[in-house]
């Protein structure tokens, strides 16, 4: 908000203003947040016909066209697809306009994933800019910063892109110029916040062009046009006008360029070089038009990124991990939401909500979700103020969604709404009151999932019953986090896109739940554990045996059982201590990870405490700075399930699952987990990229700050690995992690920093983080050909926990409906195979035509505004998890019917294949097709089969989108 008023609303308002001038300006625009800001609040109504008109002319282009320019580290693939597909919705709705080039410009480092993304989307050309220092000159120098990328090996060709890296100057124009000591080129000079100045004089205005000058400004212009050329392959060179904070007093711009480009063209025998205004578009077009052969990039991607020696861009991969937690689990959260919500339209036409006002509250979340994926968002590296407003955003909208949930329950389940209704996602925040009480459990994956919920509860003795009166397994035990209450752990077996209903009450008399017994173990001195005997302490359920070192109160090795293989494995917490005096050397920031020396432990002491009981085994390690400290400065709980006979327990009983306690930190502090293994693993790592594809990772060394630029993000997946066994780490929000060593893989949890850089006092980027986090990382052991066929469901299993709400009904037992009451499962669920993931299932209540003529016919006679949200059209994307010749029988093309997998919802009428953010027919979506040596035919590529009658054939690493209609009620 303060942007819009100090400078972007100018933006849009002053250059729509001076395009209608002159016919030869033209503009290119990226992030739809302030676009649309400044469509619903300042354009007035004659910019809105300027717009539709310029935009007809191509004279204004939207390129990316996401609500922000998202991140490309630390980022979910389900959440770039939805800051994608809001974007492209209000575009495409509102103007009939589909964006076609991407300008990642910004983000700290270009992953593989984004190439494949924009493919799906329908672009015909990526453009990227922050690449490593030393690669982006060794590109320049043998003119390699154009090429074909195919970001993806199992879609390769099919789905690959031309990429354009920028030079050494980046997105912004040089502003020396040798003939003043006044800056060139940015005449509308500086931003000023909060207000504009009133006389509308800016500081850093550039020196105007005049009769005296422009002849020094041309050869200024000419003379880096040039040395540009001489990196390219091509003549044509792209010149960007601009840069952060720019254009919003539009006319003083135009009217110095106006005249240089001019005085150039007039001279152009002179000076050997042509200028024009032009877009993103014209530029790639005229690229393209060379006909030229392009190398291929293959899946390796351009992280970490560094700007100079000291200078590795690894500290945002965990900075505000807190924000980063958030941030998930709101994601998750709408992911619930959304197909409980689709669900509910399709089965309960004549429901008593009101659907407009529900959309609303999705769309709350969709937008909060969304904004936090821009590159200075999620990443951490805004200041305090702006991540609250994110933080805000987000609460809100998880409220709002967790509101909807709840009375959609209500209302299937006709209960009186006397009755308040808690909900808590994950956390366990909400205490139940000592009545009969219900506990709603909603899966959101459409796989058959059993697992534990965790409720927190006031009495030790509990039973928990199901629909029908049977008892459920369940333990009750001490709480981690408060001393008043305790955690009791119900056992819960939910199909597909469905919920369960669990009745709690205090104990009367017939079964009760499991209780957890403690033993708590003599906090031990680590600087004098006796090495000579080692008693081991074990604990056990039916795939791990883990093995606790008495003498030190670590963990000492795991067995997996099937194999009796046994890995030695050690856990401790360390910390990079880092400067922050620019005087003394390089520091750690926000975005910057520079450490000082190698990692120093933090502990001398380790407590340990385990609590165990008939379904689960928690294991308790409590890090003090010292043997006599008060307070514990980090701890760890480990947690390995024991599932009952009759349960489906492969995924449960796989999992150790790791909670950690971190913080507050002292100052200058990196806190990382190190986990050493005596796994053969030559120091090499892999880690996902973006929840979608593994990156391979080999330990590299360099002249300076080895260690920084070692650091990778791990999105969701880590994992190390010998010739025959695998340690794999999932996460539920995104973290640095390295391999300092063979064997060894650390994982940064926390960050707390200060330093005097001015520009980081300007902007409020210390990042004095005081915060307590508690990350949650499960950790799956054992052969590849087992992990493998594990990873991809638990990494999924962990992102989307089923969503907990409680409901006191005072007293009253809820009326079931019959059907739930014969059944004890709700509706018919929705399910697909192991190896594919239900990705989407959403109502996005778009009223764009799917048929394109007639989407840009009701564009331009303005008839598109009219009528509420449409809630017939159900967007619905199937995604494939594995590779290519992953596993022999999950890496297999899958054939399933749309109709039958969708028949809870109602009988499936129709149903049209999109591109990723559904606004092109994939029939009609002709991209590009840029010369390789592999392929050397230019044209168009097509890139899809589409499916017949609603069966489809989902091939390893697809991910197919659709728009199903179901018959009306």
């Amino acid at each position: 908000q303060e942007s819009m008023h100090a400078y972007a609303g100018n933006v849009y308002t002053s250059v729509v203003e001076e395009l209608m001038k002159r016919k030869q300006r033209k503009f290119i625009a990226v992030e739809q947040e302030f676009f649309r800001l400044w469509w619903d609040a300042v354009a007035t109504d004659t910019h809105k016909q300027q717009v539709h008109q310029l935009l007809q002319e191509g004279r204004l282009e939207f390129v990316i066209g996401g609500q922000v320019m998202h991140d490309e580290a630390v980022t979910l693939i389900d959440d770039q697809i939805l800051q994608l597909t809001e974007g492209h919705g209000f575009l495409y709705e509102t103007f009939g306009f589909r964006p076609q080039f991407s300008w990642h410009v910004d983000p700290f480092g270009a992953s593989a994933t984004t190439p494949t993304l924009f493919a799906l989307a329908g672009f015909n050309a990526h453009l990227i800019s922050r690449v490593d220092y030393d690669l982006k000159a060794d590109m320049q120098k043998n003119k390699k910063l154009q090429f074909v990328w195919q970001g993806s090996p199992s879609l390769s060709e099919r789905q690959e892109i031309f990429t354009h890296v920028m030079d050494q100057y980046s997105y912004c124009t040089p502003s020396q110029i040798p003939f003043s000591n006044r800056s060139g080129f940015y005449w509308n000079g500086i931003a000023t916040f909060p207000d504009p100045p009133k006389d509308g004089v800016y500081p850093n205005m550039s020196l105007p062009v005049t009769d005296t000058n422009i002849r020094l400004y041309a050869q200024t212009m000419v003379a880096n046009i040039k040395e540009r050329a001489a990196w390219f392959q091509t003549s044509d060179v792209l010149w960007p006008w601009g840069c952060d904070k720019q254009f919003f007093n539009a006319s003083v711009q135009y009217s110095n360029m106006d005249p240089l480009l001019e005085y150039i063209n007039m001279h152009s025998d002179e000076f050997g070089v042509t200028v024009q205004y032009a877009t993103v578009g014209d530029y790639f077009q005229a690229v393209y038009s060379r006909n030229l052969t392009w190398e291929i990039r293959d899946s390796q991607d351009f992280l970490p990124y560094s700007t100079e020696p000291f200078q590795a861009w690894t500290g945002f991969y965990t900075s505000r991990s807190m924000l980063k937690g958030i941030a998930r689990r709101a994601s998750s959260l709408l992911y619930a939401g959304e197909s409980f919500f689709t669900q509910y339209v399709r089965q309960h036409p004549a429901s008593s909500i009101c659907k407009c006002e529900a959309l609303k509250q999705l769309q709350s979340l969709r937008w909060a979700v969304s904004e936090v994926q821009h590159h200075d968002g999620i990443t951490g590296t805004e200041s305090p103020k702006v991540k609250d407003m994110y933080m805000n955003n987000l609460m809100y909208g998880m409220f709002n969604v967790k509101k909807l949930m709840a009375s959609i329950i209500f209302d299937m389940n006709n209960v009186k709404k006397n009755g308040e209704v808690y909900s808590s996602v994950y956390n366990k925040d909400s205490g139940i009151p000592d009545v009969d009480q219900y506990v709603v459990v909603y899966n959101p994956l459409a796989w058959n999932i059993t697992t534990f919920v965790t409720v927190s509860v006031s009495h030790l003795a509990m039973s928990v019953y199901d629909e029908l009166g049977h008892s459920v397994p369940a333990q009750v035990q001490s709480s981690t986090e408060s001393h008043s209450t305790y955690d009791l752990y119900i056992l819960v077996e939910i199909s597909g896109l469905s919920y369960r209903k669990y009745n709690v009450k205090p104990l009367n008399g017939k079964q009760s739940a499991f209780i957890g017994r403690s033993v708590k173990y003599k906090r031990k001195d680590l600087t004098h554990a006796d090495q000579q005997s080692r008693p081991l302490l074990p604990v056990v359920n039916n795939c791990y045996q883990v093995l606790f070192d008495q003498n030190s109160n670590l963990m000492h090795s795991i067995t997996e059982r099937e194999t009796n293989q046994t890995v030695q494995l050690t856990q401790e917490f360390l910390e990079y201590h880092v400067n922050g005096d620019v005087m003394k050397g390089p520091i750690s920031d926000n975005y910057l990870f520079a450490p000082n020396a190698s990692a120093v432990p933090v502990s001398k002491a380790v407590g340990l405490e385990v609590v165990s009981g008939n379904l689960m085994t928690e294991i308790r390690q409590y890090f003090y700075s010292n043997i006599t400290a008060q307070d514990y400065i980090y701890a760890v709980y480990t947690r390995i399930y024991t599932v009952p006979e009759g349960y489906d327990g492969k995924l449960l009983c796989h999992r150790i699952e790791q909670e950690y306690s971190v913080g507050p930190l002292e100052l200058n502090r990196e806190a990382i987990l190190r986990t050493s293994t005596n796994l053969n693993t030559r120091q090499l790592l892999y880690t996902d990229s973006n929840g979608y594809q593994i990156q391979k990772r080999p330990f590299k060394t360099y002249v300076n700050n080895t260690v920084a630029r070692n650091y990778y993000p791990m999105v969701q997946t880590a994992y190390i690995e010998d010739d025959t066994t695998r340690l794999i780490l999932l996460a539920e929000r995104a973290h640095g992690v390295s391999s300092q060593g063979n064997g060894q893989v650390e994982v940064m949890l926390h960050r707390r920093l200060w330093n005097n850089l001015q520009w980081d006092l300007t902007y409020n980027l210390t990042l004095n983080d005081s915060s307590v986090v508690r990350p949650v990382i499960w950790l799956i052991l054992g052969t590849k050909a087992v992990t493998n066929i594990l990873y991809r469901t638990s990494g999924l299993a962990l992102e989307h926990r089923p969503v907990v709400m409680f409901g006191a009904l005072s007293g009253e037992k809820p009326k079931l409906p019959r059907q739930l009451q014969q059944t004890p499962v709700h509706s018919s669920p929705v399910t697909v195979p192991p190896n594919l993931h239900l990705q989407t299932l959403s109502i996005p209540g778009w009223r764009y035509s799917s048929n394109h003529a007639e989407q840009v016919r009701s564009v331009r006679m303005g008839k598109q505004k009219q009528g509420d949200a449409d809630f017939s059209r159900v967007l619905l994307r199937i995604r494939h998890l594995y590779e290519v010749g992953e596993d022999p029988v999950l890496s297999q093309p899958v054939t399933i019917n749309l109709k039958s997998l969708l028949k809870g919802l109602g009988s499936v009428m129709l149903v049209e294949e999109r591109s990723l953010t559904g606004i092109w027919d994939v029939n009609t979506l002709k991209r590009w097709k840029w010369k390789t040596a592999q392929y050397p035919s230019k044209g168009f590529s097509n890139s899809t089969e589409t499916s017949e009658n609603c069966v489809v054939t989902v091939h390893p690493k697809e991910i197919r989108t659709f728009f199903v209609y179901f018959q009306g009620r």
